[in-house]
């Protein structure tokens, strides 16, 4: 389809900018600052609100709510944004809210995430590309996700924590610590279970990548090391890829490491 469809009972209002090929469906609702991308597609029963800029082909499930004030007693009307990247589904009863003054006024999805049924992503967090949010997950406000990471049903994730790239949390995780990149946690609260080999596998990782971060994993989980100590293990296995990985999620860390 390359025209715009609105449904005769949809609400959009002038002022907001669809893209070509764009679908509105019944009773939709659309608010005055909001832009979405080429053709994406909007089913019946959604509320997309706030300075909200949605991208080209995402897939909107009946009854989600986008760019939502946030949950947060703080907010006192700022005209905090919202940005969603390409191809997103995201799913029935989806919440996502807009950022807030305290959280740099921005709450930004990337691209190729699936937002499973009643996922709710806090007001400024940032969520990275090709990631999978399952069944009623929760993301409290300041969360940062990294890329390709799994979070199973029901598990959520404190406020101002952080998940490295391919990263996992098993069904009903409570993660209250940060999770490095590439290991996968389980539990309330959360504590690391291994790496997410099989993901580093299917995503073309070698065989000299992944012995890299086994190593790294001894080092954190294993040895018995102070994180100080471990870090310096760390250094000692060079410059690479999955080191570089390991040193930038660190320096970005503020609520310690989930151990």
């Amino acid at each position: 389809m390359t025209e715009t469809c609105i449904h005769e009972t949809a609400i959009v209002a002038k002022t907001a900018k669809l893209g070509v090929g764009v679908e509105v469906g019944p009773y939709s609702i659309v608010g005055p600052n909001v832009e979405i991308g080429d053709h994406t597609w909007v089913d019946s029963h959604v509320v997309i609100d706030g300075f909200t800029t949605i991208g080209v082909q995402n897939k909107i499930w009946r009854f989600a709510s986008i760019g939502t004030l946030p949950q947060d007693l703080k907010y006192k009307g700022e005209e905090a944004r919202l940005e969603v990247g390409d191809q997103n589904l995201i799913r029935e009863y989806v919440n996502i809210s807009i950022g807030t003054e305290h959280g740099g006024m921005l709450t930004k999805i990337g691209s190729k995430n699936l937002f499973m049924v009643n996922v709710h992503v806090g007001h400024d967090c940032v969520v990275g590309d090709n990631s999978i949010f399952a069944n009623g997950v929760s993301l409290a406000g300041h969360v940062e996700l990294g890329n390709h990471v799994f979070m199973a049903g029901h598990s959520a994730i404190h406020q101002f924590c952080q998940m490295g790239s391919y990263s996992m949390a098993a069904a009903g995780s409570i993660v209250t610590q940060d999770v490095p990149p590439f290991v996968m946690v389980e539990g309330n609260r959360a504590s690391p279970h291994g790496l997410n080999s099989i993901l580093m596998k299917r995503q073309g990782f070698s065989s000299e990548e992944m012995n890299i971060a086994k190593k790294v994993y001894k080092y954190l989980y294993r040895k018995q090391l102070t994180l100080e100590d471990a870090l310096l293990s760390i250094s000692d296995l060079g410059k690479n890829e999955i080191t570089e990985m390991f040193h930038q999620f660190f320096e970005r860390s503020s609520r310690g490491i989930c151990r």
